[in-house]
């Protein structure tokens, strides 16, 4: 069922009370790119603010019921005065627009996704149910209770546009990435090769209960339970290892770096059916 603008910026948005022990912690991995942990998934604020405090968005809009938290953060970066340009999304699952819908009520800025996450962004589709069945840990079997209704940011919400660039990021391109979700996009910078993964491949096993709490790092697959095309999640992996990334901040887990991310996301790519891929479930 639907949930109107109105109702979901005034409502306990399905909060899910699941934290680990990165919640509140976050770095800055270039001079206009920090990232923190809330709860469980991560967010992105792109500006330098030694700079300019005027010219800056969000990337990701977290849990439900973290406005409070991702503003507090933004005025500590930005100051209190100074609101984004925009918020930028990867996708539309709860635990990534679980805060934009009192954002941009406070905010009233424009928000942009791929064309194909629009429908779930604008109350004409849900997406399809969390798969408890799914080969996988606690969290896995956990999913069903995971809200997968559409939200409506009705005129607030956009198309990325088609060229690839993303509007008030300068010299980065949008990547669509899809298999997670049919519209699911990540970020890169060429000139540092920063890589702004979102879920098309994750540094914790999310199906884990443990891990996610305790966010032992290892480089996986998108979250089991959540993703319905594995042939078109594979695929997408092979595109970012092509672009060579030197950082990868991931919406679930810590951030990888050189070597290291090299390293495990070759590994990721040739291995995927026996490290990411499920042996059964709803959508394999």
């Amino acid at each position: 069922m639907e949930k109107d603008f109105t109702e979901l910026a005034t409502s306990n948005f399905h909060y899910m009370p699941i934290t680990s022990v990165s919640s509140g912690k976050g770095s800055s991995l270039a001079a206009d790119l920090f990232y923190e942990t809330i709860q469980i998934v991560n967010i992105c604020l792109f500006g330098n603010p030694d700079v300019s405090n005027d010219e800056w968005v969000l990337i990701d809009a977290g849990m439900p019921q973290s406005a409070a938290k991702i503003k507090e953060l933004a005025e500590e970066r930005f100051g209190k005065q100074h609101k984004p340009k925009a918020i930028i999304l990867t996708h539309g699952h709860f635990d990534h627009v679980g805060a934009v819908t009192e954002l941009v009520n406070d905010w009233n800025v424009p928000v942009y996704a791929h064309s194909l996450e629009l429908p779930f962004l604008t109350g004409e589709t849900n997406y399809p149910e969390p798969d408890g069945s799914v080969e996988g840990g606690m969290i896995a079997k956990l999913s069903p209770l995971f809200p997968n209704e559409a939200i409506n940011l009705k005129n607030y919400v956009h198309a990325l546009p088609e060229n690839g660039e993303i509007p008030h990021m300068p010299g980065w391109k949008w990547i669509h990435t899809p298999g997670h979700t049919p519209g699911h996009v990540s970020f890169f910078r060429d000139k540092d090769k920063l890589l702004i993964v979102g879920d098309a491949f994750v540094t914790v096993s999310q199906d884990e209960l443990y891990n996610v709490l305790m966010q032992k790092q290892e480089l996986n697959g998108p979250p089991r339970y959540f993703t319905t095309n594995w042939m078109d999640a594979w695929n997408s992996i092979k595109k970012l290892e092509a672009l060579n990334p030197s950082i990868a901040v991931t919406g679930h887990g810590s951030p990888m770096f050189g070597k290291e991310l090299e390293t495990n996301l070759h590994n990721l790519v040739i291995n995927f059916e026996s490290i990411a891929k499920p042996d059964y479930g709803r959508y394999v």
